[in-house]
């Protein structure tokens, strides 16, 4: 009887591993996977893998919507942010088909399964690069609104210097006492507790956006190019989800994949109305950033300190859900047949807190990042990877080519890089034009 020895990972930041003698076959390889993810007992609710899930998805996007529904009007954003929640829900359910034959529940593991080390580096890439700019997009937002908050709350009517009024000062601050330490936990599971609580900040702010339309100027044209890009990054979250999945409780295919729905169900509510609700405020002058906009009412009024308060605590606490992929990524990219140490897993952590660090001072503007990052590694992550993954793993035999999923997927995958196309020319004309 051959050998066979099983190295089981039981920590998300590095995907179960098994180890096998050079005659099993890869076909004896992923069904022993199988095997090993089943004997995984995962241990986190049904309603904390929602709060995950639903933090990871809920973030700093929610306040690029009103000015992407300035730039659309309120009907076509509308007709896009449905479709836009409705690929996203496919392509999970794509994602956890894809995982349930082979048995993974590593994104960059189902694009070695799918095209090998090539699928693995793409997949490890566009997480690192979509979750690097999710998390310096929500420092960014400390950056400018911790300062203010502080100001208000010590009546600081022209500040002089003071270094607890220096926005690279807090966020340095705020990275070092509450984010890492939040991101050097073991299991994501753990993280429930605060994305149920930044969840409920984000409610507060929703209801807040609703009650307050005091404001009102005049339509104003503005560039469109940014609507796409900005609702694309707005249900990035597929990178969470395989991990959430590994530590569900009772964990099956559909349920994971009620997890995901009603997480962007409420999301995609959540959005609607903090979208039309700010832009019915603002109209054609609305930022890219919902809470600048906020700031021409009156600083120091109570209510607006409060909503900067409670985004401020959110995308605080949403800063580490998202930076455990990244961390799964670089460990699959640089450490494949490593396992868990605690030092390498802290040295990564701070290094990625470091970088964003860097890149949160010299950002411009929060625009930036979501343009970016939403029309190149958001797009590839919620639509195409799925897709292109789901027609290799799937086999020929159980759904051929000419099946209905398949050429639905081959539809997908074809369009969508012509909207983005279409997405980036029209950016570059839009620069062109203020220069």
């Amino acid at each position: 009887m051959k050998l066979l020895v099983l190295n089981v990972m039981y920590s998300l930041t590095e995907p179960y591993r098994v180890t096998c003698l050079p005659s099993h076959t890869p076909q004896q390889h992923y069904s022993l996977l199988t095997t090993v993810d089943m004997c995984f007992e995962g241990k986190t609710s049904f309603g904390m893998s929602v709060f995950n899930l639903g933090n990871a998805i809920m973030g700093s996007g929610i306040l690029g919507l009103s000015y992407a529904m300035a730039n659309t009007g309120v009907v076509l954003f509308l007709v896009l942010l449905t479709v836009v929640a409705v690929l996203s829900s496919y392509s999970i359910h794509l994602l956890l088909k894809s995982s349930g034959i082979v048995g993974i529940r590593a994104y960059e593991q189902l694009g070695q399964r799918a095209f090998g080390t090539p699928g693995k580096m793409a997949a490890g890439i566009a997480i690192t690069l979509q979750n690097i700019g999710a998390m310096s997009s929500y420092l960014y937002i400390v950056k400018y609104e911790f300062p203010l908050v502080i100001q208000a709350f010590l009546g600081v009517d022209k500040p002089s210097g003071e270094w607890y009024l220096n926005g690279n000062y807090l966020v340095i601050m705020v990275s070092i006492s509450v984010i890492l330490p939040l991101a050097l936990m073991k299991q994501l599971g753990y993280l429930g507790y605060t994305s149920g609580f930044s969840l409920t900040c984000m409610v507060f702010f929703l209801i807040s956006v609703c009650t307050v339309i005091l404001y009102s100027c005049r339509p104003a044209p503005v560039a469109t190019a940014y609507t796409i890009p900005i609702l694309a990054f707005a249900f990035v979250c597929h990178p969470e989800v395989l991990p959430i999945y590994t530590e569900l409780k009772n964990p099956t295919k559909q349920r994971m994949q009620h997890v995901s729905n009603i997480s962007i169900v409420v999301m995609y509510t959540m959005y609607f109305l903090a979208a039309l609700f700010g832009y019915l405020t603002f109209y054609g002058e609305v930022e890219s950033e919902l809470l600048h906009t906020y700031s021409r009412l009156d600083p120091y009024d109570t209510l607006i300190l409060c909503v900067r308060l409670a985004v401020l605590t959110a995308v605080t606490l949403t800063v580490p859900i998202v930076l455990f992929p990244v961390r799964r990524a670089i460990q699959q990219l640089f450490f494949p047949n490593k396992t868990f140490y605690w030092p390498r897993h802290i040295a990564i952590a701070v290094t990625l807190l470091t970088l964003i660090n860097m890149l949160v001072i010299f950002a411009p503007n929060i625009l930036g990042i979501f343009g970016i990052i939403g029309a190149t590694s958001a797009p590839c992550l919620i639509f195409i990877f799925p897709a292109v993954f789901y027609i290799r793993i799937v086999p020929e035999e159980e759904e051929p080519m000419r099946s209905t999923p398949k050429i639905l997927v081959t539809h997908v995958t074809n369009i969508f890089p012509v909207c983005l196309l279409w997405a980036c020319k029209q950016l570059s004309i839009s620069a062109h034009n203020r220069i």
